[in-house]
């Protein structure tokens, strides 16, 4: 066993459902050998089993760190850190080493790290949503290192043709396609997005400034980088209440970042419906289609909504 970090019974299960045997032994040896190198301590896994093994750390050579672990079975590190790389810093989280063949990032921890989502005005949040997305976005040395937004969405829609099990969530899917494809068209820059930009990758910084992290990395139009914030501002019962509120976020948006609401209400629709099927993909038991059909449904509803 590592003695620079023992996983509990729990934490090995987790890692093994999600990631696989092989990957638990690579991050115990990969934890040795980047302690060693980079000076790391006092390790904290933050248990979040997404696409990486996450730690906040100290460093003698950087001081708060985060070590993430990539599974190159799961892609996607290699393009957070060119996207992190292109930034360099400002408002994301800074670099501070690498090793990018093994999938191993060593990176700023944002101090005291506290999510946009613990901010209770909702005016607040989405003055400092609109205050990071405005001017942020930026062509990238080698667009041809990133996917596509398109091609996410052609992705997933392909996979759920296949589902036999799925088939009202694969027509959605298949409508929220025909409707990127029309978006694309009208709004057709070919920038760098975050791709994940939402209230847990906004954390609160020295002096009061947020901070960005953990971006996907994809190119597309900025319209394709604001629906997940307003996906955010979902609550667990769709209510009148909650559609009330959606409503206003869509007419804040529309003023501050001047994209029509028309277009706000199919980027929202297009990832709703895409992260429906992204947790069918990623083995969502049956039980929980209804809610995911439920969540798909009330954006289509406001998307048809006047």
């Amino acid at each position: 066993m590592n003695k620079l970090y023992q996983f509990d019974p729990d934490e090995v299960d987790n890692i093994t459902i999600r990631f696989g045997e092989d990957f638990y032994h690579k991050v115990l040896r990969d934890i040795a050998v980047y302690a060693d190198q980079w000076k790391l301590s006092s390790l904290h896994l933050v248990a979040s089993y997404s696409a990486n093994l996450v730690f906040r750390c100290y460093s003698e050579n950087y001081g708060n760190v985060v070590l993430k672990i990539g599974n190159p079975l799961f892609g996607g590190i290699v393009t957070e850190l060119n996207t992190l790389y292109e930034y360099a810093g400002g408002r994301f989280c800074r670099v501070f080493d690498a090793d990018i063949e093994n999938g191993i990032i060593l990176e700023e921890c944002v101090q005291p790290g506290i999510s946009l989502r613990e901010e209770s005005s909702l005016e607040q949040r989405l003055s400092i949503f609109c205050s990071l997305y405005s001017g942020l976005h930026k062509t990238p040395a080698n667009t041809a290192i990133y996917p596509t937004y398109m091609e996410w969405v052609c992705r997933i829609t392909d996979y759920m043709s296949k589902r036999q099990d799925c088939t009202d969530l694969y027509a959605y899917m298949q409508k929220a396609k025909d409707m990127c494809l029309a978006v694309a068209n009208l709004y057709s820059q070919k920038l760098l997005l975050h791709g994940d930009f939402h209230h847990d990758n906004i954390l609160l910084g020295d002096a009061g400034q947020y901070r960005i992290i953990d971006p996907k990395g994809v190119i597309g139009d900025p319209v394709f980088d604001v629906p997940r914030f307003i996906l955010n501002e979902f609550e667990d019962e769709i209510t009148a209440e909650l559609y009330k509120k959606i409503n206003a976020i869509l007419c804040n948006l529309e003023e501050k970042l001047t994209i029509p609401q028309v277009i706000l209400k199919q980027c929202l629709y297009i990832e709703t419906t895409m992260g429906a099927c992204w947790s069918v993909e990623d083995g969502s038991p049956p039980d929980h289609y209804p809610s995911l059909m439920e969540r798909v449904a009330f954006a289509y509803s406001i998307l048809n909504s006047i």
